[in-house]
């Protein structure tokens, strides 16, 4: 057994409480906190703000990708799709979908959850027929057999938990059915269209294992199923039947917003919420230093209050080891009450083993993201 050394101290000026009420002289908070934001944490106030940096030198640095450049990435195959980021327990892909896929697809490294950031289409699958739109979350459990039929192109985020499972986060205090309830989740039927589909002709499955590809052959359509019972699916649910945990008085993590657990790492959802309205509340997300994750954001729709120059389909990796926090305007902006509502959407990855950036995602990098901070202080 582990206990954290805790014992709760304070020096100086700072504020009684974290994330609002700020001394006039030290405006600048910045959280130090271990295991996310659930461990023990420290709240520094600060005369200058952490991101004020003049310069910066050596690999470790926040990062921005623009997926929008990426280019391989259409093909009716996501497994001849290549990483962008990843690490022994996770994989991170982006896949475009344009046509029907003529050959079924399975998995067998693990979960894949499927983010649509564009289009929408049917997915037929071991368990029956869904129709997905642009926003569905699916996951797809390990070695579940499926194939897309796109009815407009796809743009589709893929994140594998490698040799792991997704589950559902605990929601501890705020209940189970808080931010969305289990009955929001939609699952495939055996209907009409999933019947139809079956036949008797030649189809093909390419199984991924090992980040290898095998073929099996088969004289029929192996998606038959006349029907199942159990409690493991293909699940699917929409950032718009999100009700996020809103506090008028504190601005909570983004941790709140969990909407995926694996082992070692969660998936966390920015949706659109009214922003604090108490006047010593921190209107824009606190400068914390990620000391046991790397954080990636995929920006999939709306304005990025936090952000400067970010657009759909853009990427920002923030590796563990330095602190980060909102762009110079989006904290003066917070300062002033100028908004009261945000409306973006992205999905945020949270890993606990660092991160290895692909040679796909350097050649789409905007590599004067690190400078985005730099005269913040003047």
């Amino acid at each position: 057994m582990r206990k954290w050394i805790h014992f709760p101290r304070q020096q100086g000026v700072t504020s009684r409480q974290a994330h609002a009420d700020f001394p006039e002289e030290a405006i600048y908070e910045r959280e130090i906190g271990r295991e996310g934001f659930f461990g023990p944490a420290a709240h520094m106030h600060h005369k200058h703000a952490p991101t004020g940096w003049s310069d910066w030198q050596g690999p470790l640095r926040p990062r921005l990708f623009d997926l929008n450049q990426l280019d391989s990435i259409t093909t009716d195959n996501p497994w001849d799709v290549g990483d962008i980021l990843h690490n022994a327990h996770c994989k991170y892909r982006l896949w475009r979908c344009e046509t029907t896929m003529p050959h079924l697809v399975r998995n067998a490294d693990g979960d894949e959850l499927l983010f649509i950031h564009q289009g929408q289409g049917e997915l037929f699958c071991d368990y029956g027929h869904l129709t997905v739109i642009e926003g569905d979350y699916i996951v797809l459990p390990r070695s579940t057999m499926w194939r897309l039929e796109p009815t407009n192109p796809m743009t589709i985020l893929m994140i594998q938990a490698t040799n792991d499972s997704y589950q559902l986060p605990e929601k501890g205090m705020v209940g189970p059915h808080a931010v969305f309830d289990a009955a929001m989740l939609d699952t495939p039927e055996i209907d009409a269209s999933f019947i139809q589909q079956q036949n008797e002709n030649p189809w093909k499955v390419i199984v991924k294992r090992h980040e290898q590809q095998s073929q099996i052959s088969y004289p029929y359509n192996p998606l038959d199923a006349i029907g199942w019972h159990g409690d493991l699916t293909v699940v699917r649910i929409n950032w718009r039947a999100f009700r996020p945990l809103m506090s008028h008085r504190y601005h909570l993590p983004p941790s709140a917003h969990t909407t995926f657990v694996a082992s070692r790492f969660v998936v966390c959802t920015f949706v659109p919420r009214p922003i604090e309205s108490d006047p010593g509340a921190l209107k824009v997300p606190f400068y914390h230093s990620n000391d046991d994750f790397d954080e990636v954001l995929f920006y999939h729709a709306g304005d990025f209050f936090s952000r400067d120059n970010i657009d759909c389909g853009m990427v920002t990796f923030h590796p563990a080891g330095f602190p980060h926090g909102p762009h110079p305007k989006a904290f003066a902006a917070g300062r002033e009450n100028k908004k009261t509502f945000t409306d973006e959407v992205a999905v945020m990855l949270d890993t606990r083993d660092a991160l290895i950036v692909e040679d796909s995602a350097t050649k789409v990098e905007n590599p004067q993201y690190v400078n985005s901070w730099k005269g913040q202080n003047k």
